[in-house]
């Protein structure tokens, strides 16, 4: 069963959700947040597997919720805009993903299936376009100090993952099979403390190995 956290100062936004996902075999909403801080308070009481965070709430808003959000649940950004800056920050933060709130209610499940099972809900590529956006307001890199515990393969690999290869298209152009490349994504995610793949294309971005040209 995925636990699902749901944190929106709109009560009729949660209740919406909380219909659509207690309606489904394999997920339930385990609890509500009105704001960040009750957000975090009741994650860490029920250790969620998915959180649903509005980015903008009175109080501690979603971003920096994202932040402040103890080890564990996988972080769904809500936003009404596609190409909100602050869901380039959230990612930086930790965030898997991100959805607009009039989504469609196959693939808000979807998403949290993605996402629970691990999954970067963006594609490389559409995490790519944000921060082309909005990479010139980040005041600092995220985890480059950590590269140099890299390999000079992962490092290689990084910067494919960076630019939105796939695995497979990974393995393909390292002559390597798709499970070698799976191994040192994982390698890279664990040494740059990456929740997952989209995180991994934010610090590449930011460490200069992938370049504005790449887009």
């Amino acid at each position: 069963m995925i636990k699902v956290l749901l944190a929106d100062d709109q009560a009729l936004v949660r209740a919406g959700f909380k219909a659509l996902l207690d309606a489904q075999p394999d997920m339930g909403v385990v609890a509500e947040a009105a704001d960040g801080a009750e957000a975090i308070r009741l994650a860490r009481e029920h250790g969620p597997d998915v959180v649903l965070m509005d980015i903008r709430m009175p109080g501690m808003d979603g971003l920096t919720a994202t932040r402040q959000m103890p080890e564990g649940p996988h972080i769904i950004i809500l936003t009404t805009f596609e190409l909100d800056e602050y869901v380039f920050e959230a990612l930086r933060g930790g965030a898997s993903g991100f959805l607009v709130k009039d989504t469609e209610p196959a693939e808000l499940i979807q998403a949290v299936r993605v996402v629970a099972a691990g999954e970067a809900l963006l594609s490389p590529s559409v995490t790519r376009r944000l921060i082309a956006e909005y990479a010139s307001r980040a005041k600092e890199p995220l985890a480059a100090e950590n590269l140099d515990q890299l390999t000079d393969r992962e490092r290689e690999v990084l910067t494919l993952v960076g630019g939105g290869m796939t695995n497979d298209e990974i393995a393909a152009k390292l002559f390597m099979s798709p499970a070698t490349a799976k191994t040192h994504v994982s390698r890279a995610m664990m040494k740059l403390h990456a929740r997952d793949r989209a995180q991994l294309v934010v610090i590449a971005y930011e460490s200069g190995l992938v370049k504005p040209g790449w887009l």
